[in-house]
């Protein structure tokens, strides 16, 4: 009998480089074929229909990564078949992650339901086939733990956002836009790397942790520690390959968003997390360009006080 094809590794060189400074190299590059796939399982073709809302990476073509968030009534999101998603929303001119929603572009999405903590995370092609809406060809697809996942649940849709001007975008955070990140404990993380022919793979995470679990300095530089999670270092892998980042903090109370881009730095020794509970290793976050969107999120979710299963 011929022996079977080894599969390709799906990890590149600086998700490669962290799970060696963890021991974890060997072990990952036999345990990622098997979970990270180029299609969408049985289960997350179910699971996308019932999401109120989908997490966005995307690159603009001034190269800045962004995350956002587009909310839509369940069933805005379905597999058409397990190599593609369809994603029914309409543009947002003022969103700075619509410039990299072109036909061709690389994305990452994550879809994620607060009230039962499940995610899968994906990224692929998209391609245009009206002025509505778009679709995404997969061409990696897996799940992630439950950890670090505030439990919410949904309150209320907002009614119809007014028409409101367009965002002035700023190059620091001011006081409104501090406060909202030194209160969060949930915030979603855009990335990228690009291969030899130009080609992006883009990410779209999620980061979680006690409120205020993000520092501010004084400089308006952002140290986010980083919890011990599946080891596949996806975020802080693209990060050493590519330092940049987008960030965005979604205001679940008031549906208010956050974004912004900028430059990174990871710091892999363990003693630079000078005692921070829980963080095995911390990175930094520079705004370089910063964009507050009231009310952008026609959704309303509250903290789920009622014990979780672990």
């Amino acid at each position: 009998m011929s022996p079977q094809p080894q599969a390709a590794s799906p990890w590149h060189r600086g998700e490669v480089a962290i799970q060696e400074s963890v021991g974890l190299a060997a072990r990952l590059a036999e345990l990622g074929p098997r979970v990270i796939r180029d299609h969408l399982t049985e289960q997350h073709q179910n699971f996308y229909p019932l999401l109120p809302f989908l997490v966005l990476g995307t690159v603009d073509r001034a190269g800045r990564p962004w995350a956002t968030l587009r909310a839509g009534e369940p069933g805005f999101l379905h597999a058409p078949d397990p190599r593609h998603l369809r994603i029914e929303a309409e543009p947002a001119p003022d969103d700075p992650a619509e410039d990299g929603l072109e036909d061709g572009a690389g994305v990452g999405l994550l879809g994620i339901e607060l009230g039962t903590r499940r995610r899968n995370r994906l990224n692929g092609t998209l391609r245009r086939d009206g002025p509505a809406g778009f679709t995404v060809a997969v061409e990696q697809s897996f799940g992630n733990c439950p950890q670090y996942i505030r439990p919410r649940r949904e309150t209320q849709t907002a009614e119809a956002r007014p028409e409101a001007p367009a965002p002035v975008p700023s190059d620091r955070l001011d006081g409104r836009a501090r406060a909202l990140v030194e209160g969060a404990d949930t915030f979603f993380v855009a990335s990228f790397v690009e291969d030899g022919d130009g080609r992006r793979q883009v990410d779209a995470s999620h980061r979680g942790g006690p409120p205020g679990f993000v520092r501010v300095g004084t400089d308006g530089s952002l140290t986010i520690p980083d919890y011990s999670g599946n080891r596949f270092f996806n975020t802080l892998g693209n990060l050493l390959v590519n330092p940049r980042a987008g960030l965005v903090f979604p205001d679940f109370s008031g549906g208010d968003l956050l974004q912004m881009t900028g430059g990174t730095e990871v710091l892999l020794d363990p003693a630079a997390t000078c005692g921070i509970e829980g963080a095995e290793r911390l990175w930094r976050f520079t705004p370089e360009r910063v964009v507050f969107r009231a009310g952008a999120l026609p959704l309303r979710f509250q903290p789920d006080l009622r014990p979780q299963r672990m």
